[in-house]
């Protein structure tokens, strides 16, 4: 089963910034991409539990805060030599309000 949720308004985040939300016992990070564009992951990294909340947002990619593992926003995946993934969430901006919506 799906849930749209509610997590924020475009306003509350700054450009290239992000947002932690919990869902129950999973935190998400929602990150603000420098063309608007919404993107959110699991707040965790593969590699040592970093909290990619925390790191810098660089085009659609954020580099971990722990050891600089950079991780794609849109797939989740881990760019190479290293390796990994974190869950990805399908985001949705709605223009008129700038409410943000994630789908869990």
């Amino acid at each position: 089963m799906t849930t749209k949720l509610l997590v924020a308004n475009l306003s509350d985040i700054t450009i290239k910034g992000s947002r932690r939300i919990k869902v129950n016992d999973l935190e998400i990070a929602v990150f603000r991409l420098s063309d608007d564009s919404v993107l959110a992951v699991e707040n965790s990294c593969p590699h040592k539990g970093g909290t990619l909340a925390e790191g810098i947002v660089c085009g659609t990619a954020v580099h971990c805060p722990l050891h600089d593992w950079k991780i794609d926003l849109r797939t989740g995946r881990v760019q190479e030599p290293d390796e990994g993934c974190v869950t990805t969430f399908a985001t949705e901006v709605d223009k008129a309000s700038g409410s943000i919506y994630i789908t869990i």
